[in-house]
C-alpha cells in the first residue's frame, strides 16, 4: 500500500502532502488577485483617463459585473464537487488568463463590463472557491490551522498587488500590467494545479490530517462523508440561511467602507490632500495585522466554538464602527486599522471553517458556492447605501451609525447557529418516528 501509495504521488514529500495542497491553495488565492478590487481599483484611472469615461459610469459597469459573477458562483460550487478541484483550479486559471489578456485589449464599454463580469467570476469567485473547498477536503481535526496558512495568500496578494500594479502602471502601461497577470496564470498557477493538486487524500491512499494507519479509499470515503449534507438537506436547516447572513454582513460594510476609506477619513476631518494617504496607511495596517491573526484564528477555530467565535467578531465589528465615528487622529486611524485587520483574520478563517464543519465535505463546492454567491452580493451592494448617504446627508456619519444595525443582527444570527443536528441522527430520528407511527 505505502509503495502504491508513493506512485500516486506527484512527488515524494517528507511531510503529509495535505501541506503540500495548502501551498497550492494559497497560491491560488494570490492569483485570485487580478480579479479582486484592491487590484482592479488601480486600472481605473487609466479608463478614465485615456476613454474619457466617468467615474460613476466604470463604477456601474463594476458593480454590475460583480452582481452577476456573483450569481454564477453556485454553478462553479457544482462542478467542483462533479469534476474535481484539480481539474477545475487548472481550468479557471487558464481561462483566467485568457481574460486578462482581453483585458489588455479593451477599447469600449461593452468590453469593459465583460472584462470586469469575467474577472471578478473567475478571480474573485472561481480562484478563490476552488482553492478554500480544497483545503478542507484534506484536513479536518487541523482545518482551521491549514485554512490560516492557505489565507496568507490573499493577505500577501492584497500587499503586493496594488503597488506591483501602480508600477507596471507607470513603467509601461495599463495593458502591459493585464499582460503580466496573464502570463503568470498560465505559466505559474496552471502547472502547479496540474501536476500538483490532487482532489482527496483518498485519492492516494492518504486520510485527512493524516491521522491514522491507511485504509482503503471507499473505506474512508464512507467514514468521513457520513455527515455530509447534500445542498437540499442543507438549505432544510436553520443554521444554513443564518450563516449566509452571517457571510453577507461583512462583506458588505467592509467593502462599502473600503470603497468609500479616502472620503470617509476626509469627512471625519483630515485635508482632502491627507486623506487618501490616511486611507492607504489605514488598508496598509489591516494587511499586516492580518497576517498573525489569520494563524491565531485558525487555532482557536480548531479549539472553540466558531459559531461563538462569530458572535466575538460581530462585537469587534460594532466597536470598530463606533471607533470609525470618533477618528481625529492619524493614531486613531492607524487604531482603526488594526482593529479592521484583527477582525478580517478572524472573519477569513471563522467562514472557511464554518461550512465543512456544519456540512461535511462530499458537497463542499455546491454549498459554498452559495455562500460566496451571498458574499460577492454583499460587496456589489456595499457600497452603494455609503454613496447615497453622502450625496444626502453630505457625510457618512448617519449610515455609519445605521450600519451598526447589521453587525448587533449578525451576533444574534451567530450565536443562533449551532451545529444543525447530524444527518445521521435525524434520519435515525425520521425512521424511529415512522417505525413508532407503523
Amino acid at each position: 500500500m505505502t509503495g502504491n501509495r508513493r506512485n500516486q504521488l506527484p512527488i515524494n514529500t517528507p511531510f503529509y502532502y495535505g501541506w503540500m495542497i495548502v501551498f497550492i491553495s494559497a497560491l491560488g488565492v494570490f492569483f485570485s488577485g487580478p480579479g479582486q478590487t484592491y487590484s482592479v481599483s488601480v486600472f481605473i484611472d487609466s479608463y478614465i483617463t485615456e476613454f474619457g469615461w466617468s467615474r460613476s459610469f466604470v463604477s456601474t459597469l463594476y458593480s454590475t459585473g460583480t452582481l452577476l459573477a456573483g450569481l454564477l458562483l453556485p454553478v462553479v460550487g457544482r462542478l467542483v464537487d462533479r469534476l474535481g478541484s484539480r481539474f477545475m483550479v487548472a481550468a479557471v486559471a487558464a481561462t483566467f488568463g485568457l481574460v486578462c489578456l482581453a483585458m489588455s485589449l479593451v477599447f469600449s464599454p461593452v468590453m469593459l463590463f465583460a472584462g470586469f463580469f469575467l474577472v471578478r467570476l473567475l478571480g474573485q469567485g472561481s480562484m478563490t472557491l476552488t482553492s478554500s473547498t480544497l483545503v478542507p477536503q484534506w484536513f479536518v481535526s487541523r482545518r482551521g490551522r491549514a485554512l490560516s496558512i492557505m489565507a496568507l495568500g490573499g493577505t500577501l496578494s492584497s500587499a503586493l498587488l496594488p503597488p506591483l500594479n501602480t508600477w507596471l502602471i507607470l513603467s509601461f502601461g495599463w495593458r502591459f500590467g493585464w499582460q503580466v497577470w496573464a502570463v503568470l496564470l498560465w505559466v505559474v498557477m496552471v502547472p502547479a494545479a496540474l501536476f500538483l493538486i490532487r482532489n482527496k487524500p483518498e485519492d492516494v491512499g492518504l486520510s485527512p490530517d493524516n491521522a491514522r494507519p491507511v485504509k482503503l479509499a471507499h473505506e474512508l470515503e464512507q467514514q468521513y462523508d457520513t455527515q455530509s449534507w447534500t445542498v437540499k438537506e442543507a438549505m432544510a436547516t436553520r443554521a444554513f440561511w443564518l450563516l449566509l447572513f452571517c457571510t453577507t454582513i461583512p462583506a458588505a460594510i467592509n467593502t462599502g467602507i473600503t470603497f468609500h476609506l479616502a472620503s470617509i477619513m476626509q469627512d471625519t476631518g483630515f485635508e482632502t490632500g491627507v486623506a487618501p494617504a490616511i486611507a492607504a496607511a489605514v488598508l496598509s495596517t489591516l494587511a499586516v495585522v492580518q497576517l498573525p491573526f489569520n494563524f491565531i484564528a485558525g487555532i482557536m477555530a480548531d479549539k472553540f466554538k466558531v459559531h461563538l467565535l462569530m458572535v466575538l467578531a460581530f462585537a469587534g465589528q460594532l466597536l470598530s464602527l463606533m471607533l470609525l465615528l470618533n477618528i481625529h487622529s492619524l493614531a486613531m486611524a492607524i487604531g482603526y486599522g488594526v482593529l479592521w485587520g484583527v477582525l478580517s483574520g478572524f472573519y477569513a478563517i471563522n467562514n472557511g471553517v464554518i461550512w465543512p464543519n456544519y456540512f461535511g465535505r462530499r458537497y463542499l463546492g455546491s454549498i459554498r458556492g452559495i455562500a460566496m454567491t451571498a458574499m460577492v452580493i454583499g460587496s456589489a451592494f456595499g457600497p452603494l447605501p455609503f454613496g447615497f448617504a453622502f450625496d444626502y446627508f453630505g457625510g457618512y456619519r448617519e449610515i455609519i451609525i445605521l450600519s451598526m444595525v447589521m453587525p448587533a443582527l449578525g451576533m444574534l444570527a451567530a450565536f443562533l447557529s449551532p451545529p444543525p443536528l447530524s444527518r445521521t441522527s435525524g434520519q435515525l430520528a425520521a425512521e424511529q418516528g415512522r417505525g413508532g407511527g407503523e
